[in-house]
């Protein structure tokens, strides 16, 4: 599946009078809710083999989103969170700290119990208080297996962010995400159609891609999005040897 969600004109987008203010960054904003809602809601656990693209929102979302990922759940997956639990507060301990270095309108409210329900769940209901119980997560390399084989991010030829997506030393656990060329062909932001692949080359030329990761981004990375799912997608198309030689290869 492809995302060609935006976000104009919703919730912070709202300015009456500046168009880049609503517009920047709201195809990121709608691609990283979607995308978060997938990993959450365990979708790439319980469909393996399903990729799942986002549109025009670049990838430096995703690089964010996936170190996000990580960090929370090293502090909140289901063993963490443990330490957290109201049930295990020392209450009798947490009021003589209070007396001992608090100030007197707070020792006071936690001597009436404020703050302090009797209620030693308080966790609204919820089906599980691990927010990636969904993902099934049994070691933190998983987190990557969920997240960068299956999510693919269209990004545009002239944003020298998409340097990031390759970026090892940078993304958690050495991962290099899955960046789709593409370009706005007919939108403003295109002024001259003949610059946008010698755009997009440039982070070649800046030293920030190698030559292996352009030819990702530009080709091998659109064959296995498409090609994992369909392998005879670019049958009968002049790429259908490369796109073979590609999913052979496994580049």
């Amino acid at each position: 599946p492809n995302f060609h969600n935006g976000a104009l004109s919703i919730l912070l987008r709202n300015s009456p009078s500046n168009f880049c203010f609503n517009h920047i960054d709201h195809f990121a904003s709608a691609g990283h809710a979607a995308c978060k809602a997938l990993f959450f809601g365990g979708v790439t656990r319980r469909f393996p083999d399903l990729n799942f693209a986002f549109l025009e929102g670049g990838v430096g979302w995703a690089c964010m989103l996936y170190a996000d990922l990580i960090g929370h759940w090293e502090k909140r997956n289901g063993q963490a969170i443990q330490s957290t639990r109201p049930a295990a507060l020392d209450r009798a301990k947490l009021l003589e700290l209070a007396r001992k270095y608090g100030r007197d309108e707070m020792t006071e409210r936690l001597a009436r119990g404020e703050g302090l329900e009797a209620d030693p769940g308080l966790t609204g209901g919820v089906e599980d208080v691990d927010d990636y119980f969904r993902c099934k997560i049994g070691r933190k390399d998983d987190l990557r297996e969920l997240f960068v084989p299956r999510f693919y991010f269209g990004c545009e030829a002239d944003d020298p962010i998409n340097a990031w997506a390759f970026n090892r030393q940078a993304n958690p656990m050495g991962a290099r995400l899955n960046a789709l060329f593409s370009s706005d062909i007919g939108h403003f932001d295109v002024p001259d159609m003949a610059e946008v692949v010698p755009e997009a080359y440039e982070l070649v030329e800046h030293g920030l891609l190698t030559d292996d990761d352009f030819r990702d981004f530009m080709f091998a990375n659109a064959v296995r999005f498409w090609g994992e799912v369909n392998p005879d997608f670019f049958k009968g198309t002049v790429v259908e040897k490369a796109a073979a030689d590609v999913l052979g290869n496994g580049r």
